[in-house]
């Protein structure tokens, strides 16, 4: 089956030409099907693909002047949307030349401009950018929002469920993942008032592909009991915030304890092979691609300092999102969300219009 060709923002990230070509082109050996609209700088980007024979078949290029720099406000990203690398990408995405965007660069002035060139599916209020992390568990977890809402109401907190439910069983192959709210405590009575309401409704609603199981607290996002974790942006990126913090704390702290004498080097030889695999595990290139959901076609955030083999798995999930039809799957699910027995959107607006009212 022949995938609709993914636009990459070749000037974003760290690196910019070299890493994004050279992550497309791992991610075209892995899938030959794999076909790409490269956007930035024309003479960098020839220059990139000679090293990459098997990217001239597969790849078109489309000249962008500039690039978005990434301490740029999103405002002033805006402006320059229709002579950036980064703007030019989505453009592809909203003129049905490309079926999706890849980018590496500023990650506010990529929700700006998707926001505002794709528009926000019906039925949903705002995007939200999502993101896998590693588990102890069989799967990862999805948590979002992960910074592009720093408010968020009860309603908005239910579609990011039903959102990233959808995404889940695309990367899970789940029917019905495991979702929670992140809150401050699991009892019932914990949390603020939009939480208890999205809960509430999120366990009274009906004909929803994913299983509700209440709260979960910070600390256990990662044991692989919750397929999907459910926030606010700014409570979402402050979690993510201290797991990656974590994460390098330990391995720092462990390289340092190897390093501490002769006997520890000895040690580390022998446990090699367990903390290789640690490594790996812990990676962020080997989870690398957050999603802006919700929009009316898919746009993928790399991380910005992601190797050629983190691009390359941002492509590739960027392609599986095509291929198993996301939009279309949360376009289902919001509209049997709207069918079912219960209606939590009509409740939760009800509600909101009555305090309005008050």
């Amino acid at each position: 089956m022949s995938l609709p060709r993914i636009a990459v923002d070749a000037m974003g990230g760290d690196e910019g030409v070299r890493v994004m070509v050279e992550g497309a082109a791992l991610a075209r050996r892995r899938h030959d099907r794999f076909k790409f609209l490269l956007v930035g700088d024309e003479a960098r980007i020839k220059r990139a693909l000679e090293s990459h024979p098997n990217m001239h078949a597969a790849s078109e290029i489309l000249h962008a002047a500039d690039v978005v720099s990434g301490d740029e406000k999103p405002t002033q990203a805006l402006r320059r949307a229709k002579t950036t690398s980064m703007g030019l990408a989505i453009n592809a995405v909203k003129q049905g030349d490309a079926g999706a965007a890849v980018s590496a660069g500023n990650t506010g002035a990529l929700m700006a401009m998707s926001k505002l060139a794709l528009r926000t599916m019906p039925g949903i209020d705002r995007p939200a950018l999502a993101a896998r992390l590693p588990t102890l568990g069989e799967n990862d977890v999805i948590m979002l929002d992960l910074g592009a809402n720093t408010e968020c109401d009860a309603r908005n907190l239910m579609q990011f469920a039903v959102m990233g439910a959808a995404y889940s069983r695309i990367i899970t192959g789940l029917d019905a993942p495991r979702v929670r709210l992140l809150n401050i405590g699991t009892e019932e009575i914990k949390g603020t008032d939009q939480l208890q309401q999205a809960a509430a409704h999120l366990r009274a609603a009906t004909g929803l592909s994913l299983h509700f199981e209440g709260f979960v607290e910070a600390d256990k996002i990662t044991r692989g009991d919750v397929e999907v974790v459910v926030s606010d942006g700014f409570s979402g990126n402050i979690a993510l915030k201290a797991i990656e913090g974590a994460a390098r704390f330990v391995g720092d702290l462990l390289k340092r304890s190897f390093r501490s004498s002769l006997r520890s080097k000895f040690g580390f030889l022998i446990s090699r092979p367990a903390t290789e695999l640690i490594r790996h595990h812990l990676d962020p290139n080997n989870h690398n691609g957050a999603v802006f959901l919700g929009l009316n076609g898919i746009v993928v955030k790399s991380h910005g300092s992601a190797s050629a083999a983190g691009v390359a798995n941002a492509v590739a999930v960027t392609a599986r999102l095509l291929e198993e039809n996301l939009t279309e799957r949360i376009a289902a699910d919001l509209a049997e969300l709207r069918t079912g027995a219960v209606n939590a959107y009509t409740g939760i607006g009800a509600e909101t219009q009555g305090e309005a009212a008050k």
